[in-house]
C-alpha cells in the first residue's frame, strides 16, 4: 500500500475508510484484502474496523458475508459495541429474519451495551418488515421507557409496521399521533401511508394522502408516484394509473422498474392484456425487466388460463439470467391449480425446492386449492406440516 511504501503508518480509521471504499464500490474482494494486509502488519481488526466492513456488506446486501464477519470478529474476542450490534439487527431484519435480530438485541444487553435510538429503531423496522406490528410496538414502548424520544425514523418505520399488517388505520393513528407529539412527518411518512392505504385497496385514502403531500411543499418522489401506480393497480384503475405516469413524466422524472412494474399489473388487473404485452416487450427492449416484472406476467397469463403464455414467461425468468423467486413458482402452480391438476402442482414444489427457492403460506393455500379429495388434503396438510419443521433459517447467531 502507497501509505506504508511512504513510510506513513496507516491508523485504523484509515483502514476503515478504505473498507468503506472498496465496498461502496462492489470490490468485496479487496475489502476483505485489507483485513487481511493489516493482519500481516501486526495490527489487529477493532470495532471501528470490522464496523465499517459490516456496514459495506450491508448495503450492499452481502447478508452471508456480513454474518460470516459478525462471527469471526465474536471469535476473535474483538469487542463489539453499539453500531456493531445495530448493523447486525439491520442485517438480519433485511434478510426477514426478526427474531435473529432480537437475538442479537438480546445478546447486546447481556454484555452490558447500551442500545441507542438507531438500535431500537432498527429492531422496529425488522419486525415492521414482516407486519408484526405487536411486536414492533413493544420495541417502541420500550424504547420510550428507555428514555428515548421517538424520530420521525422511529415513528414511520413503526407506521411500517401497520402498513406491511394490512392495518391502514393503524399506520394512519401513528401519522397523527406522530403530529401531536410535535414531530413533523416526513416524506417517507406520506409514502407509508399511501402505502398503507393501497394494500387494503382503499385507493381514494392512497390518493388523498398524495395530495396533502403536495399540499405541504413536497415534491413527490418516484417513490410516491410508484406507490400511487400500485394503489391503483391493485384495483384494476388502468385509465388512473396511466394518468398518474403522465403527472410522473411531467414532473421530469424516468419511470423505474418499480413503477413500470405497477402499470404493469395495472393492465393486468384490468384485463388489458395486449397493453400489458407491449409494455412488457418495451421494457425487455430497454432491460428493465426485472424478476417482478415476470411475475406479474406469469400471474396474469395462469389467471386466464394461457398456460402456454404463462409457460414463456416463466422460461423467461431464466434466459434473461433472473432466478424464479417463490413469487414466480407459485404463480405457475397457481394455473395448474385451478385445472385442479394436483400431481403437477406438487411436483413443481420439488422442482421449486431443488432450484433453491422454498415455499411460503401463499405456496399452501394454493397446493390446498389443487385439492380434489380429502386424502390430497392430507397430503398438502403434511408437506406444510414438514414446511413448518424445518423452517429454512438462512443464517445462524
Amino acid at each position: 500500500m502507497a501509505l506504508l511504501d511512504a513510510q506513513c503508518v496507516p491508523t485504523e480509521d484509515t483502514y476503515a475508510l478504505l473498507l468503506r471504499a472498496y465496498c461502496n464500490a462492489g470490490s468485496l474482494h479487496r475489502a476483505e484484502g485489507v483485513i487481511s494486509e493489516m493482519r500481516e502488519h501486526g495490527i489487529p481488526p477493532n470495532a471501528t474496523v470490522y464496523n465499517a466492513y459490516l456496514d459495506g456488506l450491508l448495503k450492499a446486501r452481502c447478508t452471508e458475508k456480513a454474518v460470516e464477519v459478525y462471527q469471526r470478529m465474536k471469535r476473535e474476542r474483538c469487542r463489539a459495541n453499539t453500531e456493531t450490534f445495530t448493523l447486525m439487527i439491520n442485517v438480519y431484519g433485511k434478510a426477514k429474519q426478526p427474531m435473529s435480530s432480537m437475538k442479537v438485541f438480546n445478546e447486546m444487553k447481556s454484555i452490558g451495551c447500551k442500545p441507542n435510538i438507531c438500535t431500537y429503531t432498527a429492531l422496529v423496522n425488522a419486525f415492521a418488515r414482516e407486519g408484526l406490528c405487536e411486536k414492533a410496538e413493544e420495541v417502541f414502548e420500550e424504547m420510550q421507557q428507555a428514555g428515548h424520544e421517538p424520530d420521525v425514523y422511529a415513528y414511520n418505520a413503526l407506521m411500517e409496521a401497520y402498513s406491511r399488517a394490512g392495518l391502514p388505520q393503524g399506520a394512519s393513528e401513528i401519522f397523527s399521533l406522530m403530529q401531536h407529539m410535535g414531530c413533523e412527518p416526513d416524506r417517507a411518512s406520506y409514502n407509508i401511508l399511501v402505502d398503507a392505504y393501497g394494500r387494503a385497496g382503499l385507493h381514494e385514502d392512497a390518493e388523498a394522502v398524495f395530495e396533502e403531500l403536495k399540499q405541504r411543499g413536497m415534491s413527490p418522489t418516484m417513490k410516491s408516484h410508484m406507490l400511487l401506480l400500485a394503489a391503483h393497480a391493485r384495483s384494476g384503475n388502468a385509465a388512473r394509473c396511466e394518468e398518474v405516469m403522465a403527472q410522473l413524466h411531467k414532473s421530469g422524472l424516468t419511470p423505474d422498474t418499480f413503477a413500470l412494474n405497477a402499470m404493469l399489473n395495472a393492465y393486468a388487473r384490468a384485463g388489458r392484456l395486449d397493453d400489458m404485452e407491449r409494455l412488457l416487450a418495451a421494457m425487455e427492449r430497454r432491460g428493465d425487466a426485472d424478476v417482478g416484472t415476470y411475475n406479474v406476467a406469469v400471474n396474469a397469463y395462469g389467471r386466464a388460463g394461457y398456460v402456454g403464455r404463462m409457460e414463456a414467461a416463466f422460461a423467461a425468468v431464466a434466459a434473461r439470467g433472473l432466478a424464479a423467486d417463490v413469487v414466480t413458482w407459485t404463480a405457475r402452480m397457481g394455473a395448474y391449480a385451478r385445472r385442479k391438476e394436483y400431481g403437477r402442482c406438487v411436483g413443481m414444489v420439488e422442482e421449486m425446492v431443488d432450484a433453491g427457492c422454498y415455499p411460503d403460506a401463499g405456496t399452501a393455500r394454493v397446493l390446498l386449492a389443487a385439492c380434489s379429495d380429502e386424502r390430497q388434503v392430507e397430503q398438502v396438510t403434511a408437506i406444510v406440516r414438514s414446511m413448518h419443521k424445518k423452517p429454512k433459517t438462512l443464517f445462524t447467531i
